[in-house]
C-alpha cells in the first residue's frame, strides 16, 4: 500500500478515522493531558524566517520555556480534541503539556504568522477550511472555506498579508488575505491542477504543499497526484496566482514536500510513493524548477514513505522523515546545495513520523509520530548529528509539531 493510499482515504470520508489505523493510541485530552485553567498561555515569540519550512538558524542560547503547538485529527478514534498546547525547554528538549485549544476540527497542519501573534490551522475535512487563532488569548478569529477538500498544508507568504493552502482531495491551491489583526478574509483565488493527467495509481490531482521560494516572488505547489511541481507568481495587490512554470518528476514518484537550500538556487523534493528524494535546480528569475535524479532514502527494501525534508540554515545538512522505516535520514549537503550525500538513518523513536520541524534556533528537531501518538525531540549538532532528547512526548494522533 502506497503512502498516497493513506492520504486518499482521508479524502473519501475516512480521512481522520483511518489515518492512524493499526495504531494503539493514547487517549488524552489535548497535548499531554487535560487543560489546566490556571496555566498561562505559552508566550508567543516571532518565528525565525523559514522555520516552519524546515530552516534552522542558531540564534544564541534561548532561555525559559517556549511554546509548542501540536496538530492532530479530532475525528480519529483516540484522536485529539483540538490543537495541542505545550511548552518545551530549548536546552533539554523536554516537553510539558499545557492543555488543548478547542474549536478547530482536524487541525492536521499548522503555521504561524511571521510576527508570531497568530496561528493558522487547516481543517482537513471534505469541506476544507483554514482557521486563524490569536495566540495571546487563544481566541479563534474565524474560519474560511478553502474551496476544496481535505486541505493538508498551509503557509504564510513572507510579507504576512496572504495565507496559502493546499487542498489534497481536490488538487487545488487557495489564497486568503490576512488583515492587521491576523484574521482571514474571503478567498481571493483558487487554482485547480487540471493538467497534466494523474500519475500511475492516482485518481486525480492531490496538492500536498504550497510554499514561497526564498526569492519571495514565486509560490510553488507540490502535487502528488500529477507528479508535478507548479510555480506561480502571486500578485500581492490582488491575491491572484498566475502559473509561470511546471516541473515533472518521474512517473509515479508522488512528490509530497519541497524545501529550499538557503542559497536559493537548489531545493530538495521528498517523493512519497516511490520512496526517493531528488535534488532540484531552481532559477529565481523565472521560478523554473528542474528535478534531478531520484536518490535513496537509506531505508532499504521495506515499505516506507518519505514525509518531509528539512535543511539547516547554514545549508550543510538535510534530514528526511521516513514513515514505515520510522527513521530520520541524515544527508550532508555538498557543492553549494547541488548534491546530497547519504550519511545514514537514525530511529525516530515513534511510529509513522508524519512531519518534522526545527526549533527557531536550530538546536532541536521535533518529529510528530502519527500512529504512536507521540512527539520525538532530537538535539541537532553543528556537524549534523542527531541525539535523542529523551522519551517522546505523548500527544494523541500527533501529525504536526510547531515549535515557536
Amino acid at each position: 500500500m502506497s503512502g498516497d493510499g493513506w492520504s486518499r482515504r482521508r479524502f473519501v470520508g475516512l480521512l481522520a478515522r483511518t489515518a492512524g489505523a493499526g495504531a494503539v493510541l493514547p487517549v488524552a485530552a489535548g497535548c499531554g493531558g487535560a487543560p489546566d485553567p490556571s496555566s498561562p498561555a505559552p508566550s508567543p515569540t516571532p518565528t525565525a524566517p523559514g522555520a516552519s519550512a524546515g530552516a534552522s538558524g542558531r540564534q544564541g542560547d534561548a532561555t525559559g520555556p517556549r511554546p509548542l503547538y501540536v496538530g492532530t485529527y479530532t475525528s480519529a478514534e483516540g484522536g485529539g480534541k483540538g490543537v495541542g498546547l505545550a511548552e518545551y525547554d530549548p536546552r533539554t528538549g523536554r516537553i510539558t503539556g499545557r492543555g488543548v485549544l478547542t474549536g478547530v476540527g482536524d487541525p492536521s497542519y499548522l503555521a504561524a504568522h511571521p510576527d508570531g501573534r497568530t496561528l493558522y490551522a487547516v481543517s482537513e475535512r471534505e469541506d476544507g477550511a483554514v482557521t486563524a487563532v490569536r495566540l495571546s488569548d487563544r481566541t479563534v478569529l474565524g474560519s474560511r472555506s478553502t474551496g476544496g477538500a481535505a486541505p493538508c498544508h498551509l503557509s504564510v507568504h513572507p510579507g504576512g498579508r496572504w495565507l496559502l493552502s493546499a487542498n489534497y482531495g481536490s488538487g487545488s491551491v487557495a489564497v486568503h488575505p490576512i488583515d492587521a489583526s491576523g484574521a482571514l478574509g474571503e478567498r481571493t483565488d483558487l487554482v485547480t491542477h487540471s493538467t497534466p493527467p494523474p500519475g500511475p495509481g492516482q485518481q486525480g490531482p492531490h496538492a500536498h504543499q504550497v510554499v514561497t521560494a526564498p526569492d519571495g516572488g514565486h509560490v510553488l505547489a507540490v502535487d502528488l497526484g500529477t507528479d508535478t511541481v507548479y510555480t506561480y507568481r502571486l500578485d500581492e495587490a490582488s491575491g491572484r496566482l498566475t502559473e509561470v512554470a511546471r516541473a515533472r518528476t518521474r512517473p509515479g514518484a508522488g512528490p509530497r514536500h519541497l524545501t529550499f537550500h538557503p542559497g536559493g538556487r537548489h531545493a530538495y523534493l521528498a517523493n512519497e510513493v516511490d520512496d526517493t528524494v531528488a535534488v532540484c535546480a531552481y532559477d529565481p528569475g523565472t521560478g523554473r524548477l528542474t528535478v534531478g535524479e531520484a536518490q535513496s532514502t537509506g531505508t532499504g527494501s521495506g515499505t516506507s514513505h518519505p514525509a518531509q525534508i528539512l535543511v539547516t540554515a547554514d545549508g550543510s545538512h538535510a534530514f528526511l522523515a521516513n514513515r514505515g522505516h520510522n527513521s530520520l535520514t541524515r544527508y550532508a549537503v555538498e557543492a553549494d546545495g547541488a548534491r546530497l550525500r547519504l550519511l545514514g538513518t537514525v530511529p525516530v523513536g515513534g511510529d509513522f513520523p508524519r512531519q518534522i520541524a526545527f526549533s527557531p534556533d536550530g538546536g532541536l528537531l521535533f518529529a510528530a509520530n502519527q500512529r504512536s501518538g507521540t512527539v520525538s525531540v532530537f538535539h541537532v549538532s553543528e556537524g549534523g548529528e542527531l541525539r535523542s532528547a529523551g522519551e517522546p512526548f505523548a500527544s494523541p494522533v500527533a501529525v504536526c509539531a510547531l515549535p515557536l
